[in-house]
């Protein structure tokens, strides 16, 4: 079988084993417990309301959408799409294995596959140039704007993954209130937003990030230090979010006056 062909096939299996394993985590539930409550289970702040993992099912929808494009024959010699197939491949085996961790209790592993498959979606994010290259438009829905998604509420769910193993380990902040190490952590996600922003202008990403602090602002409302430095996380990544789309609006209407 020609390579092409074997790793446009491998990038769709693994993405269908990748949604039948977290779906069964939930639907069994794994272990006797559902994803969500075992995060449930933690006292830590750094934990958005439960309507905000409905995300999972657009991040998959649109992974979707990646791996049927990928599979056309049209792509199979795609320079791009060859450079990261294999690390796709690599971040839904990091991804399953993070299920099985996350739901028999080996925290800390989970924190070292979240850190895999982070780094993972880092690397398609840099090799497909996002931000940075211009494509198709096709190209772009499918297959940039995926990844952007994708990275940005892995970006926020590695954070989320350390607090918990933390408070597992029964850590209590060196000192520092875990209400204030919970605002730390929202203000480390506004300086990752504006280097994004800065540098890729990836208004997709960005609005991940706003959807899961305001979701931190609703889940948090009962600690007000925690939910008013996420709202206003949250408004700091929306304005980003404005003002790159008004710049990407002016300089798609300068390339079409130039043309």
């Amino acid at each position: 079988m020609n390579k092409n062909i074997l790793r446009q096939i491998t990038v769709l299996l693994s993405l269908i084993v990748t949604v039948i394993i977290n779906s069964l985590a939930n639907i069994l539930p794994l272990n006797g417990m559902t994803t969500g409550e075992i995060s449930d289970s933690f006292d830590v702040f750094f934990v958005p309301a439960g309507y905000v993992f409905s995300i999972w099912g657009l991040i998959y929808l649109a992974l979707f959408a990646y791996a049927i494009y990928q599979l056309l024959p049209a792509q199979r010699e795609n320079p791009r799409l060859q450079r990261t197939g294999w690390l796709f491949v690599l971040s839904c085996v990091a991804n399953s294995t993070w299920i099985f961790c996350w739901h028999y209790g080996y925290f800390a592993l989970s924190v070292v596959v979240m850190l895999i498959l982070l780094l993972s979606l880092v690397g398609i994010y840099l090799r497909l140039g996002i931000g940075k290259t211009a494509v198709p438009n096709p190209e772009k829905y499918l297959v940039h704007l995926p990844f952007s998604i994708y990275l940005g509420w892995i970006t926020v769910a590695t954070i989320a993954n350390i607090t918990i193993l933390l408070d597992d380990l029964g850590w209590r902040g060196g000192g520092i209130a875990p209400e204030m190490w919970t605002v730390i952590m929202l203000a480390a996600g506004v300086i990752i937003a504006l280097l994004v922003s800065l540098r890729r202008r990836d208004v997709a990403y960005l609005l991940v990030l706003v959807w899961a602090f305001a979701g931190i602002g609703v889940k948090q409302a009962g600690t007000p230090l925690v939910a008013n430095a996420a709202w206003v996380a949250a408004v700091l990544v929306l304005a980003l979010v404005i003002i790159n789309t008004v710049q990407l609006f002016r300089q798609s209407r300068n390339l079409a006056y130039a043309s």
